[in-house]
This record gives C-alpha cells, sequence and structure tokens, in this order.
C-alpha cells in the first residue's frame, strides 16, 4: 500500500512535467511512511539539541543507499573532520534492515548526543522511533528500486534535514526527486567463468613467429607453467607451428570450440575480432589483453559500441562468450595449470608458499598484483585475475563466482571503479561470500581528487566516493583496506589465520623489548573497533612466575599483560610464556614479539661468535614455533622486528605457516581489524541462520 501511494504521488508529479516534489506531494509522501513534515520553517525556529538528517539516494554503483547522522548546519561538515562512522553511517538498501541499520546508527555522534540527552532528562531511547523511521524508509526504497521490473518511477534522492525528535519524528525541510527506470545490461553467463579459470583448451592471437613480442611471451609463460602444448592452438595464417604449438589460419579453422581465447592484437584490431569472435560462436571465454580501449577520450566511444555488442550477445541462446579485461594482464590459475601474465617467469616466479593455495586475488590493475606479488609471495593466491576496463565481466561477477567456490577462503580485491549498479552486486556477493564462510579484503584507489583522475586515465572507469564505498562494502561485511600496505596486512593476516578460532577482543601480548610489548597495547584501537589487555588468570599468573624462575628471570620481570620479559630471555622462554597465554581462557589472541637481535635468541643464519647457536639449532624460534601454531586454536602474530639479517628467519617460520610481521605496530594493528572484521562475520552469519528459520 506504501508504494502503491508513492508511486501515486510520483505520477501526479510527472503528469506535471516534474521530476520533483512539491511541499503539498512531499506531505503525503512522508505521510505515507508515518513522518510528518513540518510547516514551519526550520530555518525561523531556535535550533535543536540534536539535528538529524536522514537520506535515501539512488547511487549509480549501488543502488539505493540508506544514510543518516548529524543534520542542520553539521551537516555541512566535511565528514573527513571525524572518525569513521561518526558523521554519518551508510548501508545498501537491499543489504540491511531497520534494526541492522540502527546499530550502525548507534556509532554516530547524533545518536550519541540523543542517548545522553534521553538519559539526562530521564526519558527512553527514542530507538523504537528511529527503527520504525528506517523500517518505512527501506520499504519505500525497495519499491522503487532501480532492478525492480514492478518499478514505475525510482526514487532518486529523498533527503530529510533536519529530522528532530520529540513525541513523532518530525521533518523540517524535505526534498524528493524520481525518474524513469533506467536500461541495464544483461546478466553476464557468469558460470563461464569456469571455462576461463580451469580451461581444457587455449587459443592464441598475436603470437609473432619471429619477436619476443606479448603474445610470445604468453606462449612462453603458458609451456613454463606447465600447460600442455597439445591443448594449445595458436590462430596466425601462414605458420604451422611456433615453440612447438600448431597454428591455424582463423577461427573459422578450428578444430572445435575452445574453452579459452586468449587476444594479444593491437588495439584497433580487435574491434573486428570482437564480431568475429561472437559471429563464429567459436570460444566460451576471451581475455583481451591490448589496452588503449576506453583509457583515451578518442577511444572511449568506439570502445562503448564495442561493450554493447559483446552485451547484446549475451542476449543469444548459450550468452555467448565472455570477455575478460580489456588493458587486461592476464590470469594466473594454478588449478587451472596456466600462467597467461606477460611478465617473464625470470622476473616474477610463483614458488608455492602453502600446503593449499586457497585464496584468489582480483585487480582491475595487473601492476597492483604484480608488486604484491614480488613484496610478499607468500600471499600465494591460487587464482590472480586482472579485470582491467570490465569491458564485460565485472567486479561483482567475478566475486559472485569466487563467493561460491568452496575451496576458496580468503579474496583480495584491488578496486579502482564499478559498472553501473554493479557495486551492489559486489557488496551482495561479499555478503555471500561472508555467508559461505570466507574473508573478504577490499582496497580502493581514488580517494582523492586527483586519485580520481588517475583512476579515469588508466582504466576509464568512475571511482564513487570513498566514504559511501567503504561504509556499504564494510557493512556487506568485507575488511576494508586503507593504503597498498595495509592490503598487504590484511590479505595476508586473512589467509593465515582462516582456520583460527575467534571467540573474541581480549589480547595478550609478549616481547623481551619493552617498547614494543607497549607498542602492541597502543596499537588495539581503530576508529570502528577495540581490543583490550585480557586479565590474566590466577593459574596463569603461577605458570608464567614458574617459567621466569626456571630461566632465571623472575628477578627482572613482572608478571602482567603486556610482558616485557627481557632481553635475556631465549628463544624457549618466549614460546612457553606464549603458550601459557593461549591457554588462558581470558585471551582470545597472542602477539609476541621474537626479539631478534637478543643475544639468546637463536636468530642468524650462522652465528660466528657461538657456532650452532642459530637457526639450524633444533631449540631455535624456526623449530619450536610452528608446532604451537599448529596445536593452539587461537591466533599468534609472530614480530621479527630486524633487518636484513633476519629475513631468513622471517621467511622460515612463514614457510611452516606461522604469521609473521616485521614490526609490532603494523602486526597488532592487522589483527585488531582482522578480529573485527571475524566478530562481524559471525554477527552476519547468526543473523542469516536466524532470518531461515
Amino acid at each position: 500500500m506504501q508504494n502503491q501511494e508513492a508511486t501515486a504521488i510520483f505520477k501526479q508529479a510527472a503528469a506535471a512535467g516534474r521530476n520533483t516534489l512539491n511541499q503539498s506531494e512531499l506531505g503525503a509522501l512522508l505521510a505515507s511512511i508515518g513522518l510528518v513534515l513540518h510547516q514551519g520553517s526550520a530555518r525561523a525556529e531556535p535550533p535543536a539539541a540534536v539535528d538529524l538528517r536522514i537520506s535515501l539516494n539512488n547511487t549509480r554503483e549501488f543502488g539505493m543507499v540508506l544514510s543518516a547522522g548529524l543534520g542542520g548546519m553539521d551537516a555541512e561538515l566535511d565528514e573527513s573532520n571525524f572518525r569513521k562512522d561518526r558523521a554519518s553511517v551508510y548501508a545498501a538498501a537491499e543489504l540491511t534492515d531497520a534494526d541492522d541499520f540502527l546499530r550502525l546508527f548507534r556509532r554516530t555522534l547524533a545518536y550519541q548526543k540523543l542517548a545522553r540527552i534521553a538519559e539526562r532528562d530521564a526519558l527512553p531511547l527514542p530507538d523504537a522511533q528511529l527503527a520504525a523511521c528506517f523500517d518505512r524508509l527501506l520499504g519505500l526504497a525497495r519499491g522503487c528500486l532501480p532492478g525492480n521490473p514492478e518499478s514505475a518511477f525510482v526514487l532518486q534522492a529523498l533527503e530529510l534535514n533536519p529530522v528532530r525528535v520529540g513525541d513523532r519524528l518530525q521533518v523540517h525541510i524535505a526534498q524528493c526527486e524520481f525518474r524513469a527506470p533506467p536500461a541495464g545490461r544483461l546478466g553476464r553467463p557468469v558460470h563461464k567463468i569456469e571455462k576461463l579459470i580451469h580451461p581444457a583448451s587455449i587459443g592464441i592471437i598475436g603470437v609473432s613467429a619471429s619477436n619476443m613480442n606479448f603474445g610470445r611471451i604468453i606462449l612462453r609463460n603458458l609451456m613454463g607453467s606447465g600447460y600442455s602444448k597439445e591443448r594449445m592452438t595458436i590462430i596466425r595464417a601462414g605458420e604451422t607451428e611456433i615453440d612447438g604449438v600448431r597454428c591455424v589460419e582463423s577461427l573459422k579453422a578450428l578444430a572445435g570450440k575452445l574453452d579459452l581465447l586468449i587476444v594479444a592484437v593491437a588495439a584497433d584490431a580487435v574491434y573486428g575480432l570482437v564480431d568475429e569472435i561472437i559471429e563464429t560462436d567459436a570460444v566460451e571465454s576471451v581475455m583481451l589483453i591490448p589496452g588503449s580501449l576506453g583509457e583515451t577520450m578518442k577511444s572511449r566511444e568506439p570502445a562503448a559500441g564495442l561493450a554493447a555488442r559483446i552485451n547484446a550477445a549475451h542476449g543469444k541462446d548459450g550468452g555467448g562468450p565472455i570477455f575478460l579485461g580489456a588493458n587486461c594482464l592476464g590470469v594466473v590459475s594454478h588449478p587451472g595449470g596456466y600462467d597467461s601474465w606477460f611478465i617473464p617467469l625470470e622476473r616474477l616466479p610463483k614458488p608455492k608458499k602453502k600446503p593449499q593455495r586457497n585464496s584468489v586475488m582480483l585487480s582491475q590493475s595487473g601492476a597492483f598484483m604484480i608488486t604484491r606479488m614480488s613484496q610478499n609471495p607468500w600471499l600465494d593466491p591460487g587464482y590472480m585475475l586482472a579485470l582491467g576496463n570490465q569491458t564485460d565481466l565485472t567486479h561483482g561477477d567475478m566475486l559472485t563466482y569466487f563467493a561460491e567456490l568452496p575451496e576458496i577462503e580468503t579474496i583480495g580485491i584491488y578496486v579502482e571503479g564499478f559498472k553501473d549498479l554493479d557495486g551492489l552486486a559486489f557488496a551482495k556477493a561479499v555478503r555471500r561470500s561472508v555467508v559461505n564462510g570466507k574473508q573478504v579484503v577490499v582496497y580502493k584507489s581514488g580517494k582523492t581528487a586527483p586519485g580520481v583522475t588517475g583512476v579515469m586515465g588508466h582504466t576509464a572507469s568512475i571511482a564513487g566516493g570513498p566514504t559511501l564505498f567503504e561504509s556499504v562494502v564494510r557493512q556487506a561485511g568485507a575488511i576494508v583496506a586503507d593504503d597498498f600496505n595495509t592490503f598487504d596486512d590484511l590479505f595476508y593476516i586473512a589467509g593465515a589465520l582462516h582456520q583460527k578460532e575467534i571467540h573474541g577482543n581480549r589480547l595478550g601480548a609478549i616481547s623481551g623489548a619493552g617498547f614494543e610489548a607497549v607498542g602492541m597495547a597502543d596499537s588495539i584501537e581503530s576508529d570502528t573497533f577495540a581490543m583490550q589487555m585480557g586479565a590474566l588468570e590466577p593459574g596463569t599468573v603461577k605458570k608464567l612466575e614458574e617459567i621466569l624462575v626456571a630461566k632465571r628471570l623472575d628477578a627482572l620481570v613482572e608478571v602482567r599483560n603486556p610482558i616485557d620479559i627481557n632481553p635475556g630471555a631465549d628463544d624457549e622462554a618466549h614460546l612457553q610464556i606464549t603458550e601459557a597465554f593461549l591457554q588462558d581462557s581470558n585471551i582470545d589472541a597472542v602477539v609476541v614479539g621474537l626479539d631478534p637481535t637478543a643475544p639468546s635468541v637463536r636468530a642468524l643464519v650462522e652465528s660466528k661468535l657461538r657456532p650452532g647457536f642459530d637457526l639450524t639449532d633444533p631449540k631455535s624460534t624456526v623449530h619450536l614455533m610452528p608446532p604451537i601454531v599448529r596445536r593452539n586454536a587461537k591466533p599468534i602474530i609472530g614480530i621479527v622486528d630486524g633487518g636484513q639479517l633476519y629475513d631468513a628467519m622471517a621467511a622460515g617460520l612463514m614457510d611452516q605457516g606461522v604469521c609473521v610481521f616485521r614490526n609490532s605496530a603494523r602486526g597488532t594493528k592487522a589483527l585488531v581489524r582482522y578480529i573485527e572484521a571475524r566478530l562481524y562475520a559471525h554477527a552476519i552469519r547468526a543473523s542469516t541462520r536466524n532470518a531461515s528459520n
């Protein structure tokens, strides 16, 4: 009934040639959702103790978004002046409900001011009013969604500011815009991503017979990664074979349909080739390597035409081929047994660093993946895919596919921008991934005006507002990184600790360096979450005292959390104390500084001063710590804070699955963000189970 009334009001305004509502229509619309439009002017009245702003906005990336926060003059302040979630909170209308959004809103300064006033005046909190308002607004939003086939009109924006709390919520100023539903893209046949990442046959076009061009490098990488020559075909007229791989004259000369075609021709040859690919229906999936297909002003119109033709092909029987790229580095699929990146293997070897490669990295920028893997090969994803311009396949498509792949545990994603409404598809896929027990780590570039310009110049993507992006994607369940280093840290820790149990936010901190122990304690808060130092149980205190006596450290060390165990502590002392912390029911996770520079720690590849007192010693941390990590369900972070002399110690631990950071503050901050996300994921899964019962 509510949405029927809204449609009638929009229809009345449209008949008058308007896409906005007048005051009378606004009053009727708000009345239909239980709100009162105050007839006086808010500016003519004394300011309220708390002015709220509540909005529905139809965003290009995420569709309908509900937001709420500070109103009145405060709403004019730059959100960057506030910590996260303090000025306003945002959520995609299709991924929240009234109670969930109220929980978000309680983080804002606006709600905290309302709560203090209620406490001062001995009044009940306005939670019931706010929840009812959010529920009705969400109902209105869902009835006017861009993708709703029953929507005669799409709500573009409904801005309520200020809103004041009294016996009823009163709206003092309101504005509303609407429009006709836009046309959307056809759905991509996402199931064909299976052919892209596990191809039984691969074709390549653009391989030089005489030079080491990109096509030839890709061919060599395919062979170097172990993909069988017998399953490859080169499309090149006038040749019978190149590097032992057979050649055919054209797509029409193929003996059968290819699972994957890699296109490495010049950009101006792509347009006609894509038309031929669609016409012949000779392949299931296509990888478009060339750039200059939408990055420059000159190429944007023909690239848009190309995307439209690819999109139209998805309406045919069978869905037509899917296209990855353009401006695409390629794909590394360890389970699929191939590497199609055009970076020679000698420049970026990919040694196995995990017993099971159970993560995925998706990126619009191939260089982003290259540098991440070069700097930290322990990220070691099973799949690495460069999306490039998203001419066809999008972030939402890719994440939708991998959300359902059982063997995948963690997914890391670099985003520059979304196609229309693909941010919503992406957020839904984030939520689906989390419900399925996965962790999703996301970094989005283009946070400043110059950054946005850089994004446009690279992949022809339009980057949305960073606050909106982070709020919506984080609310969906993703771990959102602030920068490249944070992305590395969070993606790494998510993969290293996925199988560990997270029961709470109580930290244990251990080090032989006083600054490090204190630094861990100083790093337990983020803008949106805080851990606390766990209070050690009496039994743990007694156990620690016994360890210190046995190691002759009792006169030097006071038992507490965080604990500074003195540079005289050896490897065994560090790890015995670590395990005692882990066995304490008041401790949920441990960060331990392994003090590589301490004289008593076996941290060198070879010690000239004390021969044999090194990494090869069975009493070294590299030998003692991995079994402790394996037999304890709680997370453990090891800190190896030292220079190149101690790279081997860190690598030796990481190779055995120990989560190691080279800086105590960085490791602790990553753990805090990770535990926040894991606890939120528990809540999402519990809510999903309750909703299905």
